[in-house]
């Protein structure tokens, strides 16, 4: 069948429609583009196709650079120009807003952008161990692994590293039992620190990770984690070297250690932090779910005091380092900490929450402290658009709205709200 396409969602798809107006998803086409297709699922609300032809091609459409793209799972614009990435970005932040928040942005975006390739300084591949082995990421809307030995959103030094693995591997050197291993790299991209994720029953790790240490200078320590990283499951078993990195921002420096949340765009983190910190000022500052003291830290120079407030035990450990003298991190969760807040009376509160965002009861208890400044840092609309809705119920309203394009190539939108009452 022919399907015409409309524009893009969140998620990377093009929506088209059925002959019956159902909608129906497409990945890897762009809008205005006539695409021939075949369904791949129906359900009653929905479908799903995958584009076999481009009939009419868009003009903004151009030859992606990653000879895997399409088949790896990883990005999704790689098809068209860069402005046309953060038009598509701008255009679903303020439909997500309009939708889920009731909420119309008539003034512009604020847009942070730097270069869109090589930008990664953390990258994250699936592992093959043994005399088959292979290193890449999944293959779209699969487990299957897609061997990649070049990833070109990813740092020159993370490259550098998995082209040795590369060898490595192909030489008998990785065992078996190692099911994905994470790169990441320091801020002058020269230094790195690698996290092992192996089976419960893996052996022969630590010599392999201290074999990575002997034959790639530039790896600088190894966490060996048994489990899968996210959602808490993964657990550091031990180390070998050094497994943390000194990471400068501006004139602060951050201790990072395997396990810990850090930005993964190497050229816009600096960005990301002026745009947070802005003209911010005051006797006391909150940071919500701190991470290593980013935020924090920098805005210690501009406030009497910071309450850096982190639950995660690697990250909050890194924090309790790098904790400035008028910071004063705190290791407990977001819903624990902020009913202590309402009679702190701070100035602004920083919140800078995973995926799921804040959620009701977070959002609630923020908006009860009654804070004259929040600056709400999202890396998904949605979840953000449900959170600034009660905060917008309650008295805040909007001053601007930033997209920092942390993740170019992807669909995924990081955004920067700032509200006041």
């Amino acid at each position: 069948m022919n399907l015409k396409i409309e524009k893009m969602i969140y998620g990377g798809d093009g929506l088209a429609r059925l002959p019956d107006g159902k909608a129906v998803f497409v990945p890897f086409v762009l809008p205005g583009e006539e695409v021939s297709a075949t369904l791949s699922r129906e359900k009653s609300s929905f479908a799903r196709a995958t584009a076999d032809h481009v009939v009419t091609p868009a003009d903004m459409r151009v030859q992606p650079q990653c000879p895997h793209f399409t088949v790896c799972g990883g990005c999704h614009y790689q098809h068209t120009t860069y402005s046309t990435q953060l038009e598509f970005k701008r255009a679903i932040l303020k439909e997500t807003l309009l939708r889920n928040a009731k909420f119309e942005w008539t003034k512009e975006i604020v847009t942070h952008s730097a270069e869109a390739w090589n930008y990664r300084n953390r990258t994250r591949m699936k592992v093959q161990g043994g005399k088959n082995f292979a290193l890449g990421y999944h293959k779209v809307a699969s487990h299957d692994l897609l061997p990649v030995k070049n990833c070109p959103i990813s740092s020159p030094a993370v490259n550098r590293v998995i082209e040795k693995l590369w060898e490595m591997g192909l030489s008998g050197g990785v065992p078996e039992g190692v099911n994905e291993i994470e790169f990441f790299a320091d801020h002058a991209d020269t230094r790195l620190v690698l996290e092992i994720y192996q089976s419960a029953n893996a052996t022969g790790i630590r010599e392999f990770a201290g074999e990575l240490q002997n034959r790639i200078s530039e790896i600088q320590g190894v966490g060996i984690f048994t489990g899968l990283p996210g959602g808490g499951q993964a657990q550091l078993k031990e180390t070998v070297g050094n497994a943390s990195l000194m990471y400068q921002v501006g004139e602060r420096t951050f201790r990072v250690s395997a396990g810990s949340f850090f930005q993964t765009n190497r050229l816009l983190v600096q960005e990301l932090v002026k745009t947070v910190v802005s003209d911010s000022f005051g006797k006391i500052a909150v940071d919500l779910y701190a991470g290593v003291g980013l935020f924090a830290n920098h805005l210690a120079k501009r406030f009497d005091q910071v309450f850096a407030v982190e639950n995660a035990p690697a990250s909050s450990a890194d924090l309790q380092a790098n904790a400035l003298k008028n910071v004063v991190p705190v290791k407990t969760a977001t819903e624990q900490f902020l009913p202590r807040c309402l009679n702190m009376n701070p100035d602004v509160v920083v919140v800078d929450p995973p995926r799921s965002g804040l959620g009701t009861k977070a959002s609630q208890l923020l908006a009860a402290l009654r804070v004259k400044k929040i600056v709400y840092v999202s890396c998904d609309p949605a979840t953000l658009a449900r959170d600034v809705r009660l905060l917008l119920e309650t008295g805040y309203h909007v001053e601007d709205l930033h997209l920092i394009d942390l993740f170019p190539q992807t669909f995924h939108i990081e955004s920067i709200v700032r509200l006041s009452r």
